[in-house]
């Protein structure tokens, strides 16, 4: 039924979703029976047959049998669901151990037994969330970058944030875990058949939260040792490539090409797609004066972010490539027109603390 809970992908789910039905069909009788014997009553004894109410005032016997039969019945309910959150809850003895930190509005991994970790962001285009292209099949549950698990292993997850509370909320899974900021909190999955699994940020986090979403791929152990492999190759080459940036300089038409891209997957939510900002919530880069008078402030925020303020660090985000990109991109768009081209070494410096 579409109104019902879903079974769910995993043994745990799958006992969930039992226990979730066993408690419904207890209810369920529950009020068959009460509201049976309450107009069975009511219609068996009325006024009008002439019939006189009885009298059991203070009954030792009535008050003993409506305290024990709930108290068998809660009982009767409560073992089930025991057995279920005490099997939720044992992290132990995993294979896998994923750190998930939730930010405004985005998802990080870290694979705590490699040296792989990235962020993960909403991919459905800014087009159909403003209708002006028709929604697609999975509209605001796709992201750039899907967390990657084995099947039949164990995982583990760690679960926290670094400004707000989100929920990491993956139902196939039966997992929907809060990440609080200075906590962590631990939840595990294991998925017996590759497929993907959708979810979402089931926490009121902001003004995007519903732009939050999670997308899980789970793949046979093989696979997944072989994507690994293939992320930690790819991101040894990006590195090299950094390291060979910070001796070249790029031009202003790949600069804003690329920084225009960035800008659209990671500042638009906030400081929309005219520069305008939310007033007196996210400040407008159309006519800023940091960005037309100030360059080195310019860097320094987005490499570092603001304190007190929404405004995220980007360094460990985002490549130096896309760094100088983007902020190359906010100095000569939105008619800010600096003329001014920011190069990886630039921002490099900053990151150093060897700025100007």
């Amino acid at each position: 039924m579409p109104l019902n809970m879903t079974k769910g992908a995993t043994e745990i789910s799958q006992q969930v979703y039992d226990l979730h039905m066993t408690i419904f069909w207890i209810c369920c009788v529950i009020g068959a029976v009460v509201f049976g014997i309450m107009f069975w009553s009511i219609i068996r004894h009325r006024k009008a047959r002439g019939v006189q109410p009885a009298q059991f005032h203070e009954s030792t016997k009535v008050e003993i049998l409506w305290t024990a039969i709930p108290v068998v019945i809660l009982i009767g309910m409560a073992i089930p669901a025991t057995k279920t959150l005490i099997a939720m809850e044992d992290t132990s003895a995993a294979d896998v151990t994923v750190l998930v930190t939730g930010s405004q509005w985005k998802w990080h991994y870290k694979y705590l037994e490699h040296d792989l970790e990235y962020f993960s962001l909403l991919a459905t285009p800014r087009e159909q969330i403003a209708n002006k292209l028709a929604k697609g099949e999975n509209y605001l549950l796709e992201v750039d970058r899907p967390l990657v698990i084995p099947t039949g292993k164990k995982v583990r997850f760690l679960m926290t944030s670094d400004d707000v509370i989100h929920s990491w909320w993956v139902p196939a899974f039966a997992i929907k875990k809060d990440a609080n900021p200075g906590f962590i909190n631990e939840a595990w999955t294991r998925v017996d058949e590759p497929g993907i699994y959708r979810g979402q940020c089931a926490e009121l986090c902001g003004k995007d939260h519903g732009f939050m979403p999670v997308v899980v791929i789970a793949k046979t152990p093989e696979d997944y040792l072989a994507w690994v492999a293939q992320e930690e190759s790819r991101i040894a080459a990006e590195k090299a490539a950094e390291r060979e940036l910070l001796a070249m300089n790029m031009d202003m038409a790949e600069l804003m090409a690329t920084g225009e891209k960035v800008y659209q997957g990671w500042c638009v939510a906030c400081h929309q797609p005219t520069g305008g900002g939310l007033p007196g919530i996210f400040p407008a880069l159309k006519g800023s004066q940091l960005i037309l008078n100030d360059r080195q402030a310019h860097i320094e925020i987005i490499v570092n972010g603001k304190a007190g303020t929404a405004m995220q660090a980007f360094g460990k985000q985002l490549s130096l490539k896309e760094l100088a990109a983007v902020i190359t991109y906010t100095r000569n768009a939105f008619d800010n027109n600096t003329g001014d081209a920011v190069q990886a070494a630039d921002v490099y410096a900053v990151q150093q603390g060897k700025g100007e």
